[in-house]
């Protein structure tokens, strides 16, 4: 685990969460550092989304901490922006840096009043705790129904990348779903990290659905410090950021609540890709595919009908589909195969589904899901309690 120079973490138990369990995460540059950021476009927004955006404005794109609670959304409270202001001044004052270069993050159960002096009670003895070796700490802290940790990392021409990830339930990518944090020691001005994030974000985040539900504080954030010294070369770069945020998308999908199987989508065919991405996010959100999943059933049609329904203006007649490598549909109709084969196949901890349309379309996309079991509900029915 190279991690990136510059930066060190810490975590602790802050009394946020019913369970005594780490629930408090400050990650802290040395030195201001690049950063840039996408948040959720659900128009419900937690007040850290809107104190994080509002100082990244302020600052031009600089860091210098991040602060993030589990065990609490503050989210549509009567206290919420002030809460989420009082915590981020008290942070900037105890790391003696500007309070615009504080960034705020939360997670867990909207509508909640979150008492702010159990974080800044804490500040003191999370400051002192931070180090550059606890960077697995903070991405254990940051966890809600997660039931594994969530980190990835590259390298790449001299500078190092390193993410940690949250998120198992309600995930749906609108920019970038979960709580997401990426690290690197590239000398980078905050606009060109902008345009990385976003490309990023594209090809990762924006791919994955577990349950079809936006989060209200979906927050994705990249910081550089620049302690490496190296300015990396732009497509270098481009594919070490992608790799990491690939590789959290798709722990988050394996690590989707109740899911037993991790589902990859590809289409290919459409007139472009953004047709494409509509038509995978149609068959990643539909409970009927996830529940075939699930049963190992190779019910095809209901990943036509998805298809179907997801806007794209398509031929049926042109399609193929392939599960597990099988094809179980051509040209929009049945193909002849083993059932009894392919449900063994689809017994796998890991699903592919294929979906093309012949023709002279160049748009492709892949799209991460799991599948629906009742554990879904379980977790869900009783979140609160």
């Amino acid at each position: 685990m190279n991690l990136p120079l510059g930066f060190r973490y810490s975590a602790l138990y802050a009394g946020i969460r019913k369970v005594a369990k780490p629930d408090l995460a400050l990650i802290l540059a040395d030195q201001p550092a690049s950063a840039a950021a996408v948040f959720t476009t659900n128009k419900v927004q937690a007040a850290p989304v809107r104190l994080s955006r509002a100082h990244l404005a302020e600052t031009g794109g600089i860091a210098r901490a991040v602060l993030v609670n589990a065990g609490n959304a503050n989210c549509a409270t009567r206290t919420g922006d002030r809460v989420a202001l009082a915590t981020a001044r008290a942070a900037a004052k105890t790391l003696q840096c500007k309070p615009a270069e504080v960034l705020s993050s939360s997670t867990g159960v909207i509508g909640v009043e979150l008492n702010p002096k159990l974080i800044t009670d804490a500040l003191p003895d999370l400051a002192a705790g931070l180090s550059p070796d606890r960077f697995l700490d903070a991405a254990d802290a940051i966890l809600t129904t997660d039931l594994v940790r969530k980190v990835a990392f590259a390298e790449s021409g001299g500078i190092r990348i390193a993410g940690m990830t949250k998120g198992s339930g309600m995930i749906h990518p609108g920019m970038a779903t979960t709580l997401a944090y990426v690290m690197t020691d590239a000398a980078m001005p905050p606009a060109a990290l902008r345009a990385h994030l976003k490309a990023a974000v594209a090809r990762s985040y924006n791919r994955l659905s577990v349950d079809g539900d936006m989060s209200t504080n979906d927050t994705l954030l990249v910081l550089a410090s620049g302690a490496s010294g190296i300015q990396p070369k732009k497509a270098a770069f481009q594919a070490a950021l992608d790799e990491v945020c690939q590789s959290l998308a798709k722990q988050i999908a394996r690590d989707g609540e109740g899911a037993q199987k991790f589902v990859e989508i590809q289409v290919s065919g459409a007139a472009s890709e953004a047709a494409a991405a509509r038509i995978a996010r149609a068959i990643a959100n539909s409970p009927l595919v996830k529940t075939a999943i699930a049963g190992s059933d190779p019910n095809w049609g209901r990943i036509l009908c998805a298809a179907g329904y997801s806007g794209v203006d398509f031929d049926p007649t042109l399609v193929d589909i392939w599960l597990q490598g099988v094809k179980v549909c051509r040209k929009g109709l049945a193909a002849p195969m083993d059932e009894a084969a392919l449900t063994r196949k689809l017994d796998a901890k890991d699903c592919l589904i294929r979906f093309q349309i012949a023709g002279e379309g160049k748009g492709q996309a892949t799209f991460y899901t799991c599948d629906h079991t009742h554990g879904y509900i379980d977790i869900n029915a009783s979140y609160r309690t």
